[in-house]
């Protein structure tokens, strides 16, 4: 019997989730609460729509063409990917034995470290890691938990040689001074399973969906980013790693 699993939706052609054109499948839950998230609508673990690992990969192999031709391939995102491991991991499998590069975008908010976990890392190709804040008490108050399981979560997958990317989201007033991101770099310097760190600049582009849950936007009156910002933040990553894209 195939695996089950509950997704908000998927995209077919994206080219931002990873390397080259993917699929990629947004599942449905997650535990944090970022002030920011621009998927408001898929934290309750209730909602979404119900599928069979066999259904989606027969709808991503559709587009096999255009992920090999990019160097691309299936990434599984949220919500939280990582609520749903079993999902995940009989996805990537299949994935794998059609030719498929898999990706794993998770906060890495592990609750428990078991065995399927282990097994989802080793169908994972790749691992984009978001880290949301190196502060744990602004990480609670801006995240709403501790970031002390992702922290360690991060230090797995160096110990296991993992290939990952870091993400970060600059969000002006939050994430944006430079001594957290010298924080970041002092955390990630001696990671060499790390090949490279996106920096995201905060966007507003998710608002509506709080609107339209009848819920009022935190961030309200925070606007992205200037270009200065993102610069002088890469500046000083740049003596962390030498891989820093935004």
């Amino acid at each position: 019997m195939s695996t089950t699993g509950r997704i908000h939706s998927f995209e077919s052609c994206g080219t931002v989730d990873g390397p080259g054109i993917r699929f990629i499948v947004f599942l449905q839950g997650c535990l944090m609460r970022c002030q920011y998230c621009h998927n408001r609508d898929t934290w309750d673990t209730h909602d979404g729509k119900e599928v069979t690992v066999e259904e989606i990969i027969n709808e991503a192999k559709s587009y096999r063409h255009f992920m090999n031709a990019s160097g691309g391939g299936v990434t599984c995102s949220g919500g939280e990917a990582m609520l749903q491991p079993e999902f995940v991991r009989d996805f990537f499998r299949s994935a794998k034995d059609n030719g498929i590069h898999t990706c794993l975008d998770t906060n890495g908010y592990i609750r428990k470290h078991t065995d399927v976990i282990d097994e989802v890392l080793e169908v994972s190709d790749l691992v984009m890691l978001d880290l949301k804040h190196m502060r744990d008490e602004i990480h609670k108050d801006f995240i709403g938990v501790s970031n002390t399981r992702v922290l360690d979560f991060a230090r797995y997958l160096h110990k296991v040689g993992q290939k990952t990317w870091i993400r970060y989201v600059i969000v002006p007033g939050y994430t944006d001074s430079l001594e957290d991101a010298r924080l970041l770099g002092e955390f990630i310097k001696d990671m060499d399973n790390i090949e490279k760190i996106e920096l995201l600049p905060y966007h507003k582009l998710g608002a509506h969906k709080w609107e339209a849950l009848g819920i009022e936007y935190p961030l309200e009156g925070v606007n992205p980013p200037s270009k200065e910002t993102m610069d002088s933040i890469v500046e000083v990553l740049s003596e962390y790693h030498d891989n820093i894209k935004y």
